[in-house]
């Protein structure tokens, strides 16, 4: 599996470098440059408060409010640094592993594959509204348009598959399965069947909590079209802001379809290109779109990627005093022993 991801994200970065030798990197270059100080603006601004709604989004998938917003923020951090260098779901192992002192495996399991679900409920959502903008004014009609419908019925489908698993206690059969097999010490642990009646307990009894997680994951989409209008003003590109809703809600879609490929690569930055032709902007002008946010991406996974050295720096350091300690008990003891 990881030889498949480095090849995926070498024939990413091969896409790349072809899109941007074709679509004048001079022009790219260029408007790029014109960015000059407002640069700053778009590495920290909006992405900072899409963070801290996409952390709502998370919190709200916990049963209970049982860990602090900051320590939610710093592993979400954290982890989406790994989905960025790995691929879409390589950070909610990070992310719950970085937990492990706040909150027990089979209430951060749950708790994180609800969020996932959430997000990709709230990104449905979002494409709809891109798709009914955009079938209502430049794109109706267009072999485009109905490219993100078919992207629309697949990730319904995509979404109501990933629920259903979750409320029929998948995780916990698998793991009996696999126990009958002496398959290490699956099946006497018991932590996926638990896994399994936190996701049905939280369906079925938090749907407050479920709609808060969706509605802040919501906010945090439509945000990134402010983003995607800021950068598009900057390049001197002039939209409204309806056309940078559109351009922002077929961009999650592609990066929906193209999650097994690290960030995208590539993928994401053709995406931009037909987007952009398509609504009589440019090609050139897409490029240097998506440049910007990869800038800005690869800013925020390095962030993320030193909050993951700090937490489990700090995470790590208390168990290893006390095994210091232990061990040093343990060699007092004995010398004792031989003493006497």
């Amino acid at each position: 599996m990881r030889y498949l991801r480095v090849a995926l994200f070498v024939l990413g970065g091969a896409l790349l470098g072809v899109l941007i030798a074709r679509n004048d990197p001079l022009a790219i270059l260029s408007s790029i440059t014109r960015l000059s100080w407002r640069l700053v603006v778009v590495l920290c601004f909006p992405i900072s408060v899409v963070t801290l709604f996409d952390t709502l989004g998370w919190r709200f998938a916990f049963l209970h409010d049982r860990v602090a917003f900051r320590t939610l923020l710093s592993a979400r951090l954290a982890g989406e640094a790994f989905n960025v260098t790995t691929a879409a779901v390589g950070g909610e192992p990070v992310k719950v592993w970085l937990l492990r002192r706040q909150v027990p495996l089979d209430e951060s399991v749950p708790a994180v594959v609800v969020a996932k679900t959430t997000i990709t409920i709230a990104q449905g959502l979002f494409l709809l509204l891109g798709v009914a903008l955009a079938g209502q004014t430049m794109l109706s009609g267009s072999p485009l348009l109905r490219g993100m419908l078919w992207l629309v019925a697949v990730e319904v489908v995509a979404v109501a598959g990933f629920v259903l698993s979750q409320t029929s206690g998948v995780l916990g059969r698998g793991e009996r399965l696999l126990g009958r097999f002496g398959v290490g010490g699956v099946g006497r642990t018991g932590i996926l069947g638990r896994v399994d009646e936190g996701l049905v307990r939280f369906y079925r009894e938090e749907p407050r909590r479920l709609a808060l997680s969706i509605a802040f994951h919501f906010v945090g989409w439509l945000l990134g079209s402010v983003e995607a209008y800021l950068i598009l003003r900057f390049l001197g590109v002039a939209v409204e802001p309806t056309t940078a809703t559109v351009i922002e809600a077929f961009g999650t879609a592609v990066r929906f379809a193209t999650f097994v490929i690290p960030a995208s690569l590539g993928a994401a930055e053709g995406g931009y290109v037909v987007t952009f032709a398509a609504l009589g902007l440019g090609p050139a002008a897409g490029m240097s779109f998506g440049l910007v946010r990869r800038l800005r991406e690869a800013t925020w996974a390095g962030i993320g990627l030193v909050v993951f050295a700090l937490m489990r720096q700090r995470n790590e350091g208390p168990a290893s005093v006390a095994s210091s300690v232990n061990a040093a008990g343990v060699e007092s003891r004995t010398a004792r022993q031989r003493h006497e």
